[in-house]
């Protein structure tokens, strides 16, 4: 009896030890000491010390006065408390509180946050105050560009991957939707600036970093941007933004490759429309500081509604904005920063567990594809991916996908810094499979946080694995511009001829041209 209960004893330590491959573990005190300041531009800042990592949470990189360009943050005396983390942009209720929760409520574990105007904060994490010159990762967050934070995800949170990979992650809020993204120049006056006013935040985020970032053990010359959904389509306009460039130096998008944004002839006819929702005669003398927040939303869903037009976004206004970030060409600004690039297998698939008959698929295809095409796309999605459920017909994404091929090939255009293409393909086992190789899913991996979303990963000893696996990967590309490292299978650059992509599963293999026939569609 004893020897069986060593036995078992020894299995389950074998298998913890197992699962927790690749993680992190957070042991040690937490302190406050004099040792958690840390000198900026602005003034002397308090984190706190959490068992190795240097904590900084809600510290202002900007301040901005509504629907005007940021400016520096106001200096302060004494010694700024940073242990909590700011208020995320002004935005609508998140996801679906309130409401019944579903598989993917459960997998993401959205957090519910205070909103805020006064939300230009970043959060930096950081293995030491001493003067090494770290490599630097700056996160933007997904959610469009009407929603979202920098920890609207417990994914998000910097310090397994400042840990592990010996690196600083610094995390990012910035205005949203209308606050951020509508554009008024057409009014002149004091509102001239005002457009990308999201994208001009980031900016500022990232001269916060050139000048204080070596105070917090990070290197200010060797600088990578990210983000995920909103938050890559974010990183990819920046990559044709003038006044960020020399501001970063590596640029990752993860299921966000952004081609074109909207044309200025459109965005400053929806910004008059809104003033005119307002009541208010469009001319340089308007003022919309008195408006609440939900006055301003509803006059911008009334005039997207009259234009046809949905939402506010980024635009090729000529001066923030220069062109189109990779359609027809890739910005010259950008040339010489090298791109990690790709996107999930599922993409827009939360219900995977749900079954379809293939009449159903056809049911749901036949309206985009019609007959003769809907047979074709059966025929070359066997060929993709041989024995499939019927399911994955409708579930296996190819235009976020495709969209990924066309920045990368645009990208590789220009002659410059390589790019490298990836496409996550492990699946969750959470909720019988439900969220697959969601959006998103690829978050916990990269950021080496599957102990904080084992409602996502499953936690599973295949999960932690993967997070390893991921995880270097990602913190290679950030040290030297190449996502090549230990474990992993050789990574060519991307070409469009043999359209060489990193496949991350179970067995995560580089594959060339694999679904090609699917890309047409």
């Amino acid at each position: 009896m004893k020897k069986t209960l060593i036995l078992g004893a020894v299995a389950a330590l074998l298998l913890c030890a197992c699962a927790n491959e690749g993680q992190t573990a957070r042991k040690g005190p937490i302190t406050t000491g004099d040792d958690c300041i840390a000198e900026t531009t602005s003034g002397k800042i308090l984190g706190y010390n959490d068992a190795g990592i240097y904590t900084f949470k809600g510290v202002p990189y900007a301040k901005a006065e509504r629907f005007l360009p940021p400016q520096a943050p106001d200096k302060w005396e004494g010694i700024r408390k940073t242990q909590v983390y700011g208020p995320q942009a002004m935005q609508g209720q998140n996801m679906n509180w309130g409401g019944t929760p579903s598989d993917y409520d459960f997998g993401f574990q959205f957090k519910k946050e205070l909103n805020s105007e006064d939300c230009q904060m970043l959060n930096v994490w950081t293995p030491a105050l001493d003067g090494k010159k770290r490599p630097v990762f700056v996160w933007f967050h997904g959610g469009g560009y009407a929603s979202g934070s920098a920890i609207f995800l417990p994914a998000q949170e910097g310090r397994a991957l400042a840990e592990k990979g010996d690196i600083v992650v610094v995390t990012v809020n910035h205005r949203l939707n209308i606050l951020g993204y509508i554009d008024l120049t057409a009014l002149g006056g004091k509102y001239s600036e005002s457009v990308n006013l999201g994208q001009q935040d980031l900016v500022k985020a990232l001269e916060w970093v050139r000048d204080n970032i070596a105070a917090f053990g990070g290197d200010p010359g060797c600088v990578t941007i990210g983000g995920q959904s909103g938050g890559g389509g974010k990183t990819s306009t920046l990559m044709a933004m003038p006044s960020a460039k020399g501001l970063f130096h590596r640029a990752i998008v993860q299921s966000g490759s952004t081609l074109r944004q909207q044309e200025p002839a459109q965005s400053r006819a929806l910004g008059l429309a809104v003033v005119e929702e307002l009541g208010l005669k469009p001319g340089p003398d308007v003022d919309l500081s008195k408006f609440t927040y939900e006055e301003l939303v509803a006059a911008g869903n009334r005039a997207s509604r009259r234009s046809g037009r949905g939402g506010f976004s980024p635009v090729v206004d000529g001066k923030y904005l220069v062109q189109h970030p990779f359609d027809p060409i890739a910005a010259e600004c950008s040339k010489d920063v090298p791109m990690l690039i790709g996107s999930n297998l599922n993409e827009f698939c939360y219900t995977n567990n749900v079954s379809y008959t293939m009449d159903q698929v056809k049911e749901r295809l036949l309206p985009r594809l019609g007959e003769e095409k809907f047979a074709q796309f059966v025929q070359d999605f066997e060929s993709v991916y041989p024995g499939q459920a019927p399911k994955e017909l409708v579930n296996t994404d190819f235009r976020t996908r495709g969209n990924v091929i066309r920045q990368a090939t645009a990208k590789q255009a220009l002659g410059g810094a390589n790019a490298y293409v990836y496409l996550f393909a492990w699946k969750s086992p959470v909720n019988d499979g439900a969220l697959a190789a969601c959006h998103g899913m690829e978050l916990p991996f990269m950021f080496n946080n599957v102990e904080n979303q084992r409602e996502m990963t499953g936690g599973t000893p295949e999960a932690y694995k993967m997070e390893d696996i991921v995880s270097n990967a990602w913190i290679a590309f950030i040290k030297t511009g190449d996502p090549n490292c230990k474990g992993l299978p050789a990574w060519d650059p991307f070409n469009p001829d043999e359209n060489p992509t990193m496949v991350f599963d179970n067995v995560t293999e580089l594959r060339k041209n694999h679904d090609a026939a699917m890309l047409k569609y």
